[in-house]
């Protein structure tokens, strides 16, 4: 069979493949690339033609391969699937804990503003005193001032 050779390929085949030429030749490729490539997405779904006689050893080594594949692509959907749950969960994780640090830090600030108050506050009264103290020690002088020692 010479090269290029379409006996080989099925009815259903080369309906397939006029039909992705006719689409290609729309989009504006020449006809030669056109034919290139229904041929080769034909072959790529179908891998290559299906007519002839004899055993179909080739057939069944591509299909052990694509349930092969199926089973990797599987299990790789598995571990990404795995991944990104551990992923979120960490990040659940990361979250709360962020959280509750922020919340004993607003506790810490708060505690902090009332000691700064509560010492404030009792400054304040202190201050009072004392400017009671200094106020009657004064009036005190002056009356002592006014009336003559005897």
């Amino acid at each position: 069979m010479p090269r290029g050779d379409k006996s080989s390929y099925t009815d259903k085949q080369k309906r397939q493949a006029e039909h992705i030429e006719e689409s290609e030749k729309d989009e504006g490729r020449s006809e030669a690339a056109a034919e290139r490539i229904a041929w080769a997405t034909v072959n790529k779904q179908d891998g290559g033609g299906k007519k002839g006689g004899g055993t179909r050893k080739a057939t069944k080594k591509m299909a052990k391969k694509a349930t092969t594949k199926k089973a990797v692509k599987k299990s790789a959907t598995k571990k990404t699937a795995k991944k990104t749950a551990a992923k979120k969960a960490s990040k659940k994780a990361a979250t709360k804990k962020a959280a509750k640090k922020a919340t004993t830090k607003k506790a810490v600030r708060k505690s902090a503003a009332k000691k700064v108050a509560k010492k404030t506050t009792t400054g304040k009264a202190t201050k009072k005193a004392a400017t009671k103290k200094a106020a009657k020690k004064t009036t005190a002088r002056k009356v002592a001032k006014k009336t003559p020692a005897q």
